[in-house]
């Protein structure tokens, strides 16, 4: 089968590799729609810092936002599997170990992340092999390209819970990426008064798109209350930002991460009693989002800017612009093309 591969920093290429076999406690998926996102860019450019501390290493096949169709089972999976439509916690816990044992499978000293981490193959490829305890199976009603969007949508959810708001309360949410208007469409639906921080004024063009009217850049935004913000940026000044605009005693989520380290200083939380709060992976979040999208509480496909082929990913990572590309922010691939 046709996969997309990582050589080296900068260069991928599509080989042609064995198809996969549905181990014990596997089953093999046909890949409909893989998103692309900030970690496989850095995995791309070599920045990712897995790859200097040793847990990934070149070559490498990415993808972690993925939806498609259970085409094979192991021996020990039940057969009812076969046929559905399905995507997966990028997560891969040992199963063995005092954190998966109590519930944080996902931060695992010895897990595996699906495309990214230890050695396990992503989902850039016609076929992916997958834990079964991984998957989600996703509603007649939710196709492939919203069911490539729950990963994003799984650590966004987490986010908006992390915020612990309730109806009528005030969210900023930095950045203006899929992570980002994400989380805040989920507050929004969930009641609260969302507003949006963004770079440049094009950059929040989407955002007006999508019905927000608390569209700001530092220049513009407003004095609070912020009684949560959350922080889905790559820049390495903006959690200090966050923690600066929160309201005393009240939350900051930090869900995005910048190539270099950000400065906070602890005084300033703790002075002003802010809980801060992490936020690494989806997992928790996965079978809330999928609901959220199969009520239709929240449409994400206008995030979705274009879907190309295996062949146009690393000209897209690149940085070339793919032909027909939309405002959002996010690019799917169809492996079958």
């Amino acid at each position: 089968m046709r996969a997309l591969i990582f050589t080296r920093p900068g260069q991928a290429e599509v080989q042609d590799v064995p198809e996969p076999v549905a181990l014990d406690g596997q089953v093999v998926v046909d890949v409909e729609r893989v998103g692309i996102c900030g970690t496989d860019l850095e995995l791309f450019t070599g920045e990712m810092s897995y790859l200097h501390t040793g847990v990934s290493t070149y070559p490498l096949r990415p993808g972690h936002e993925w939806a498609g169709v259970v085409t094979a089972v192991g021996n020990d999976v039940d057969d009812s599997w076969l046929g559905r439509r399905v995507t997966g916690d990028t997560m891969i816990g040992c199963g063995n170990c005092r954190r998966c044992r109590t519930g944080f499978h996902h931060v695992c000293p010895n897990r595996q992340e699906l495309g990214i981490r230890n050695g396990l193959p992503g989902a850039l490829a016609e076929q992916v092999t997958v834990p079964v305890g991984s998957l989600h199976q996703l509603p007649a009603n939710v196709d492939s390209q919203v069911g490539a969007l729950v990963e994003p949508g799984g650590n966004a959810l987490r986010a908006v819970r992390a915020a612990a708001l309730a109806s009528g309360e005030r969210l900023l949410v930095l950045g203006t990426g899929t992570i980002g208007l994400l989380a805040a469409m989920i507050g929004r639906a969930q009641g609260a008064d969302v507003h949006l921080l963004g770079r440049e004024p094009d950059d929040l063009s989407l955002a007006a798109t999508l019905g927000f009217t608390g569209r700001w850049t530092r220049d513009t935004l407003p004095g609070g209350p912020w009684d949560a913000v959350i922080d889905a940026t790559n820049g390495p000044e903006m959690p200090a930002l966050a923690v600066d605009l929160v309201e005393p005693g009240r939350r900051v989520v930090f869900i995005g991460l910048a190539g270099t380290p950000s400065s906070v200083d602890s005084r300033h939380i703790a002075l002003k009693d802010v809980t801060a709060v992490g936020i690494l992976g989806a997992s928790s979040g996965l079978a809330g989002i999928i609901e959220l999208y199969a009520a239709a509480v929240v449409n994400p496909r206008s995030l979705v800017a274009v879907t190309i082929g295996l062949d146009d990913v690393a000209d897209a990572l690149g940085g070339a612009p793919p032909d027909g590309a939309g405002p959002g922010p996010k690019i799917h691939v169809d492996p079958r093309r």
